[in-house]
């Protein structure tokens, strides 16, 4: 019988809610065809029963069983243990098994992904019209099917580094939500104006696309390429399209230089500083109010001409 030797997190949170714990060694039987999870069992089974372990449908579609396996973000009950060893190689260490990085601890390899609820309910239900026979395209409605297979396993907002390296929790919604979010955008029935809550409330600025979400999604949902970027696009076109919304884009894209003017001279000491700031505020002000204006003219001779 092929034995496979496991390290295993155990430890709970201190009072500050920080992870005490340390890595401990299990070796079991491996039979043919085990996933991790199927491992973790048996280490419950034979060696640890206090092993705490979240886990329900074994079968990839409640999300339950997220941990990080050899430090990559995965459902224990979809990875199998042949692939393990393949990644592995002719290395013969131990399997590495945490709980994802990214939440407080719970004990163990059970995390607290509560937050997550706590986002869901800021999000506004999908709005649609009065009338019950609504008509719209299919591909409309093909568009949003993709984002209905997630199963909030947490993987993507465990991998996310705006979560995991800089814990933005309070600010930005993770890709989890952004897919939420564009599953509702995004549907033909939906009659909600969100872009601001997008950019302001969730954050959706803070991504950057580097696609570490996706990667991880075991209901291979194009989180980054289907969900973060068309919301990105929609925001921009709200807020930065000067062909849009002319008065509105300027506005936005000026305000950084007058934020420059603001905390460069208005917090000085020097009371001529503060005179000399006022100066310079004033100034961009007026620059910032003729670029409107001039912008509006240019807008309403390009319509004009269009008409023409």
């Amino acid at each position: 019988m092929e034995k496979i030797t496991f390290s295993v997190f155990r430890g709970s949170p201190d009072e500050a809610g920080s992870p005490i714990g340390e890595m401990r060694e299990y070796t079991v039987d491996l039979d043919e065809g085990m996933v991790v999870l199927d491992v973790i069992h048996r280490i419950q089974a034979e060696e640890a029963p206090d092993l705490a372990c979240r886990w329900n449908c074994k079968a990839g579609k409640c999300g339950s069983c997220s941990a990080e396996v050899n430090g990559k973000p995965r459902l224990m009950c979809m990875t199998r243990m042949d692939d393990i060893k393949d990644e592995m190689g002719d290395y013969e260490g131990p399997v590495d098994v945490r709980p994802m990085q990214s939440f407080p601890l719970v004990r163990d390899l059970v995390t607290d992904t509560s937050w997550a609820y706590e986002v869901d309910r800021k999000i506004k239900p999908i709005n649609g019209p009065e009338e019950p026979d609504w008509v719209f395209n299919q591909h409309e409605a093909d568009r949003v099917q993709e984002f209905r297979s997630c199963i909030e396993c947490m993987l993507c907002v465990n991998t996310c580094h705006v979560m995991r390296e800089h814990q933005k929790f309070d600010e930005f919604a993770g890709p989890r939500f952004f897919v939420r979010l564009a599953s509702l955008e995004m549907h033909p029935l939906d009659t909600e104006s969100r872009i601001p809550e997008i950019k302001d409330d969730f954050g959706i600025s803070y991504c950057n696309i580097t696609r570490c979400c996706t990667e991880v999604c075991p209901a291979g949902i194009q989180i980054t390429d289907n969900a973060v970027i068309p919301l990105k696009e929609r925001v921009v076109t709200e807020y930065f399209d000067p062909l849009v919304n002319p008065v509105k884009a300027i506005a936005n894209l000026t305000s950084g230089v007058f934020s420059y003017f603001s905390d460069d001279f208005v917090n000085a000491s020097d009371p001529g500083n503060n005179k000399k700031a006022k100066t310079a505020i004033d100034a961009e002000k007026a620059r910032i109010e003729e670029a409107k204006k001039l912008e509006l003219e240019r807008s309403e001779k390009a319509r004009k001409r269009f008409r023409s």
